[in-house]
């Protein structure tokens, strides 16, 4: 490697030092949101600086579509991306999604994005190898952007009303697309009642991620299995979500989603062998902790909890490149629902 030889930005770290000190930041460099900027993107996608889009929690403050392009800017955004980042913010503004709870808890818990449809494409949206990695200027900028929106419109502010207690990577970004190239099933937006070339964003409430492993087993029972003891750890999954108000979100590499389909299972039916082996016993419990899940509970009297209240509530995406290893995202256990949106394109 060798410095750039471009010539010196002079005024660069005044900037970081003045955006720093007005809170934008999410402690990365900004890119300067210049007012030629900002235009710029707003008039390549017909929309006006001061176009209300929504009201976003936790501070219910109004966000415009100035706003979200000056986000979207000092994120590093290209032009072309606002679209997306309209639909999500409609899309986090949904009360079902409850973003007061997320902005503000001392949970770990933070919003992620997935995209689906034609606009994957011609964005470039990576959702194959490293999907949820490094490398790509899309998946990382409008992931990145939804953050910058969160705390400099929203009010989730780390430290003063996002009062997380650790935090998680998700909250500097975490947006991917599906690789519908190498699924054998329907991809989520259209499982979400959407026409297949529609193209849209669904915003997920996670709290966090693990990886699943299992490159030995060779047929979809035991990797059904696998995962489905995976997602029992008490004090991840011990939320609202073990007691029927998650949506757990199972990201399978296309190696496993063609196992599952090779062996004849339908999503639905997959969906189902998991949901029906993800149980732990009551006892397995500290006191404390069982006593007050189970005060929670519909069934008190249940000698198993559950990750989610029904099998169609989980959703399995695939994702990913070459490998055998899948992840599971528990959602937040403050009763977040995944809400999508379509993306919607102006001429």
């Amino acid at each position: 490697m060798k410095p750039w030889e471009g010539a010196h930005d002079a005024a660069y770290e005044r900037v970081q030092a003045e955006l720093a000190a007005a809170y934008l930041s999410d402690g990365l460099p900004l890119v300067p949101p210049t007012m030629q900027r900002v235009a710029a993107m707003l008039a390549a996608n017909n929309y006006a600086a001061d176009e209300e889009i929504s009201m976003l929690p936790p501070g219910f403050e109004t966000a415009t579509a100035g706003d979200i392009a000056i986000c979207a800017v000092m994120a590093g955004c290209k032009a072309e991306y606002l679209p997306v980042l309209i639909a999500a913010v409609d899309a986090l503004s949904d009360m079902s999604f409850n973003l007061v709870g997320i902005g503000t808890t001392t949970g770990s818990a933070a919003p992620m994005y997935i995209v689906n449809g034609p606009i994957v494409e011609q964005l470039g949206l990576n959702g194959k190898n490293n999907a949820l990695g490094s490398g790509n200027r899309a998946n990382a900028t409008i992931g990145r952007a939804m953050t910058l929106i969160l705390q400099n419109i929203g009010g989730a502010i780390p430290g003063e009303t996002d009062m997380a207690t650790l935090g998680q990577p998700a909250k500097y970004a975490c947006c991917f697309a599906e690789n519908i190239d190498e699924s054998p099933w329907a991809p989520l937006h259209v499982e979400r009642g959407f026409s297949k070339d529609a193209s849209v964003v669904t915003a997920v409430g996670i709290s966090g991620t693990g990886e699943v492993n299992d490159s030995d087993s060779q047929d979809a029972t035991g990797l059904a299995q696998t995962f489905a003891q995976s997602m029992l750890m008490a004090g991840i999954s011990g939320g609202a979500g073990l007691l029927g108000g998650g949506e757990p979100l199972c990201l399978f590499p296309p190696e496993w989603a063609a196992m599952f389909h090779r062996d004849g299972f339908t999503k639905q039916q997959t969906k189902q062998m998991i949901w029906e082996q993800a149980v732990l016993p009551v006892e397995k419990l500290a006191p404390a902790q069982r006593k007050h899940r189970m005060a929670a509970a519909s069934d008190p009297s249940a000698k198993v909890i559950r990750v989610a209240e029904k099998a169609d509530d989980l959703m399995i995406v695939v994702a990913g490149g070459v490998g055998r290893k899948a992840a599971y995202l528990p959602t937040w256990g403050g009763t977040t629902k995944a809400i999508s949106r379509e993306i919607k394109i102006r001429q």
